[in-house]
């Protein structure tokens, strides 16, 4: 008798806090639900708690049931709202932490679920990485890459401008869709900066 494989449920995103880089400065916060698993991304500065936790009870999901953050790097706009969510491991560019545990792994390939895997992508700093997440409408790419649609071209606050657009380059033959650090999600197209 043949077994039959059966097919994980597609993960679904869901932008929280769409960021901006002025006035002021708030990045954006995302949900990521593959599975078991819950996952946000970023969870950074925004104007206010709320603006974080109001979009995730629209989504009917308590913070302590988020079962992991992924910081793209270590900025606070990136950072500063880790603490909502008690119950989550924590994943950045080396390593998983949860509780008193440092857990080191390269990013790299890290495959965090079904449908998410981690991509080591500096540029803007040496430790970035990007959250690529496969959709039945493609791939969806959360990174800092890009600031916004419009990238900026040249990054100014870029610790290694050649391996940002490098990066860029890469993700874009990879990924549908971007979530940018600071702005709305967009779609790869030939106008994308690289």
């Amino acid at each position: 008798m043949p077994t039959r494989t059966r097919r994980s449920p597609a993960a679904q995103i869901r932008v929280l806090f769409e960021g901006y880089s002025e006035p002021g400065v708030a990045g954006t916060v995302a949900l990521i639900e593959d599975g078991a698993q819950r996952i946000v991304v970023d969870p950074g500065m925004v104007p206010r708690r709320e603006s974080i936790l109001r979009p995730l009870r629209a989504a009917r999901v308590a913070p302590d049931r988020i079962t992991d953050v992924i910081f793209s790097h270590h900025h606070p706009d990136h950072t500063l709202n880790a603490a909502l969510f008690p119950r989550a491991r924590y994943h950045d560019h080396w390593a998983i932490y949860h509780g008193d545990v440092w857990e080191s792994r390269p990013a790299e390939a890290f495959q965090l679920s079904p449908h998410v895997r981690l991509t080591e992508t500096p540029g803007h700093t040496p430790q970035d990485i990007t959250t690529l997440v496969d959709t039945p409408e493609g791939t969806y790419a959360f990174t800092h890459l890009w600031w916004d649609r419009t990238g900026p071209p040249d990054d100014p606050l870029a610790v290694d401008g050649r391996s940002l657009h490098t990066h860029r380059a890469r993700i874009a033959k990879i990924a549908r869709w971007i979530v940018p650090g600071h702005g709305a999600p967009f779609s790869v197209s030939p106008g994308t900066p690289l």
